[in-house]
């Protein structure tokens, strides 16, 4: 990469964005079901509860299959909130 921007720095900035989108999701859904103070306050408690407990998994997955590169960590548990965002995102069309 030129101007001195690795690739693992840009998997960062990548895995980062991802993670941005996945919250975006929640709030989203927030909106969606009413958009009061409660739901607002779940989502977002949600999202950080599940990017904890799936940072904790991929961080014990890391050490044992690709140690020392913490982008690639960071990519997953973006793409996995993502993932995790659009899905709370669509079921929130279930709650009746």
């Amino acid at each position: 990469m030129s101007e001195g921007v690795t690739s693992g720095r840009l998997w960062m900035w990548f895995g980062t964005g991802l993670l941005a989108a996945g919250l975006l999701c929640h709030l989203l859904a927030a909106q969606a079901i009413g958009g009061s103070y409660i739901a607002y306050r779940d989502h977002i408690g949600g999202f950080l509860l599940l990017t904890v407990v799936s940072g904790a998994i991929l961080a014990a997955l890391g050490r044992r299959f690709w140690k020392g590169r913490h982008d690639v960590a960071l990519l997953i548990l973006g793409v996995l909130q993502l993932l995790l965002g659009v899905v709370v995102y669509i079921r929130r069309f279930h709650i009746g």
